[in-house]
């Protein structure tokens, strides 16, 4: 009896177009794109796959989708209907095996143990998985299922067959059952890497999977390579997710705020959201980015290193800093007076067993800070807020970052 699935991988199919569906029977069986904003200058971050038949897809222009698919309907995303549906889901899947990690809004993963790692049994989860979905969720809701000896294979084998799949591979047809996928279909080949690849004489996936250990590492440039290498034969290596590597936040600027002075409040909300995050996970940053994209594609990123922090206030003077240093004309002497989108992130994190004291650090801030949230877990979101942010009090609300899913309290 084969017995080499370890991992179960789950993905949620149309994630955000499917969560538009199933709050609105209107919309269902209906070509739909999800939308940052109603306007045409803006593009699709979601399709239904009624709107992918017609080839819509993330990233698709709104005017452009028009022409390509009539009669679609444009949704405005509603983040915070996409983490409360993400919460049930995460109920609903723990009902019936526990999670292993939960590894974007719409990815969550499982390790089998025992009799789940036969066949016969980890199918049986799998579809009670779905059948549970369907019955707590939504039946509009579906999720393609992958099981694999490790991570990174259940997660290319619930890549195979969409929507509402079940794929296993098991470790005796390694690496032979990767030979059909085109290269890119590899998480973790994008067009960097499938370039370096091609450089190298690989075009195909059965070229790719004969490289040797030392011939994928010196196309990774890293000992990434190396993992590869291991991945594709079903090594089962320490493949941890979870661990907070930044905490970010991006705005597309509704056209109200597309001035320096408006990207300006909307940069510091962000701060406001990125610094309450940090502190919910118990850790400390030592590192502040920011990035502002204009009209004509110019965009301006700038950083700075600082001393372990989680309170507001140094954040707020940190990223003063930096904005102080946002030129006001291009290279070619154009006036940069147009932002479109704002970017934050907080890297170089420290979990707080792992911080160290110091003697000036802004306990006052820090209090300050921590009372702030208490008030707002207590009263709700937005009850108390800085006075710099009031004019973008409604604005940049949550989003989802693929890779992190706010709590409904996030402010």
């Amino acid at each position: 009896m084969e017995t080499a699935l370890k991992w179960l991988f789950l993905d949620l199919n149309s994630y955000f177009a499917s969560v538009e569906q199933q709050f609105n029977p209107r919309l269902r069986g209906k070509p739909v794109a999800v939308v940052p904003m109603l306007t045409d200058n803006t593009c699709a971050i979601a399709a239904s796959y009624q709107a992918k038949a017609f080839g819509v897809k993330t990233g698709t222009l709104v005017r452009d989708a028009r022409k390509m698919c009539p009669g679609i309907q444009f949704i405005e995303a509603n983040h915070d209907l996409y983490i409360e549906y993400h919460h049930k889901i995460i109920e609903a899947v723990e009902s019936c095996i526990p999670i292993t990690s939960v590894m974007s809004v719409d990815e969550m993963i499982c390790e089998l143990r025992g009799s789940e790692r036969t066949l016969e049994r980890a199918t049986e989860i799998a579809e009670l998985i779905k059948k549970t979905l369907r019955k707590k969720v939504g039946e509009v809701l579906t999720c393609s299922i992958g099981l694999a000896p490790n991570r990174y294979l259940a997660k290319i084998a619930a890549d195979m067959k969409k929507p509402d799949g079940l794929t296993a591979i098991f470790q005796h047809e390694l690496p032979a059952r990767l030979h059909s996928l085109p290269l890119r279909d590899f998480t973790g080949i994008g067009e960097q890497i499938e370039k370096r690849l091609r450089q190298a004489g690989v075009y195909n996936s059965e070229i790719l999977c004969s490289l040797s250990k030392e011939a994928m590492r010196q196309v990774w440039g890293s000992i990434q390579g190396e993992h590869f290498y291991q991945w594709i034969r079903g090594i089962d290596t320490d493949q941890s997710h979870g661990e907070n590597k930044s905490i970010s936040h991006s705005h597309v600027l509704p056209p109200e705020f597309r001035t320096r002075e408006g990207a300006s409040i909307i940069a510091q909300k962000l701060m406001h959201k990125a610094a309450y995050r940090l502190r919910k996970a118990k850790l400390w940053c030592r590192s502040l980015s920011v990035h502002v994209l204009f009209v004509g594609d110019y965009s301006f990123e700038n950083g700075m290193k600082m001393m372990e922090t989680q309170d507001n206030f140094s954040f707020l003077d940190a990223l003063q800093k930096l904005w102080s240093e946002l030129p006001k004309r291009d290279e070619q002497g154009g006036l940069l007076d147009r932002p479109i989108k704002v970017s934050i992130w907080l890297t170089d994190l420290v979990p707080e067993q792992e911080h160290n004291l110091s003697f000036f650090e802004n306990e006052k801030g820090l209090k300050v800070s921590q009372k702030l949230d208490e008030i707002n877990a207590r009263f709700g979101k937005g009850s108390l807020y800085f006075g710099g942010v009031s004019d973008a009090k409604e604005a940049a609300p949550n989003r989802i970052a693929f890779t992190a899913i706010p709590d409904l309290d996030a402010e």
